[in-house]
Formats: structure tokens, C-alpha cells, sequence
């Protein structure tokens, strides 16, 4: 069976160690499931009708996303075939609950995963947080993630193989 689950990111390398341990979680307790993982941060597209009309999904991920947390997730679908139906990267431009709990309909979105210390601001990214407590309609979970300060390779691919 094929279930999905949102993962609040803000596509910093430290935010995917909320999928690792989820996928370590569902491996230890040998779960049958297969997932689409939903890696989805909370974007304000602003009101200027240029912003509006020239920006596509591409261009946002572009400036949010680095090459580097690619490669990171593509490893880490790697590390679980058998989990990982497949893994895509969302955005949601919404600024009302009403909207966030149409888009978890809309996707079929089963499970929620968040971080307290995962927080997306800057460059137009908002926390989906708040949202995800709200949500009557999934199954909401705080992840604590422990940030290594002193981490050699903090910020670079090997990040992902650091263990949190």
C-alpha cells in the first residue's frame, strides 16, 4: 500500500534528518508500506504582479534549493528502495489553515513531520508548522532534530551521513 507523508523542510541538509529518521523508524519496525514523501516548505510569492506573472516553481527552487539537498534525498531513496515510492519537492504559497488543509486533501497527505528547530525564514520561506498542529486531518509528529555545531563537513554532501 502506498501511504504519502509531508515533511516540513526549509532544503537545508540538517531539515532532511527529519526523513532520516523517519525512514530508519518505519525500517526498524519493518513496515510494509511503500511512501511518497512530500518535501514541502511554506513560500510567500508576495503581491507584486511581476513576481506573480515570471515566477514559476522552477525559478523558486532555484533560489531555495541547493544542488547539494538533491544529491542528500536521492541518497537517502537510495538508502530505502523499499520504503520510498518516490520523493518530490513542493511549495505551499497559501496564508490560511482552510488552504493548507485543502492542499493535504488534494495530495492525500496521511502523516506530517516537523522539527522545532527546523525553522524556514529568509529569502520568502515561511514555517508550515503551525499549519501542520492545526490540521485535523493528519497525523502530525515533532521530530527533534540535534543541530551539530561543530560538524567538519556542516553545509557540504556529507552532512547527510553524520549521524543525528
Amino acid at each position: 500500500m502506498t501511504r504519502t507523508i509531508l515533511i516540513a523542510t526549509d532544503y537545508s541538509l540538517e531539515s532532511l534528518n527529519i526523513l532520516k529518521k523517519v525512514m530508519r523508524e518505519k525500517d526498524a519496525s519493518e513496515d510494509p508500506n511503500q511512501y511518497n514523501i512530500l518535501l514541502v516548505s511554506g513560500y510567500d510569492t508576495g503581491d507584486s504582479i511581476r513576481d506573480l506573472l515570471f515566477n514559476t516553481k522552477s525559478t523558486i527552487f532555484h533560489k531555495l534549493r541547493p544542488k547539494e539537498f538533491c544529491e542528500a534525498y536521492a541518497i537517502i531513496k537510495n538508502k530505502y528502495p523499499h520504503l520510498i515510492n518516490k520523493i518530490v519537492c513542493d511549495i505551499f504559497t497559501g496564508s490560511f489553515q482552510r488552504t493548507f488543509n485543502n492542499y493535504v486533501k488534494a495530495e492525500n497527505i496521511e502523516e506530517a513531520y516537523y522539527s522545532a528547530s527546523i525553522k524556514s525564514n529568509g529569502n520568502g520561506k515561511f514555517d508550515l508548522s503551525q499549519y501542520i498542529k492545526k490540521c485535523k486531518d493528519l497525523d502530525s509528529h515533532e521530530i527533534s532534530v540535534a543541530s551539530q555545531e561543530h560538524l567538519p563537513e556542516k553545509g557540504k554532501l556529507a552532512e547527510i551521513f553524520a549521524e543525528a
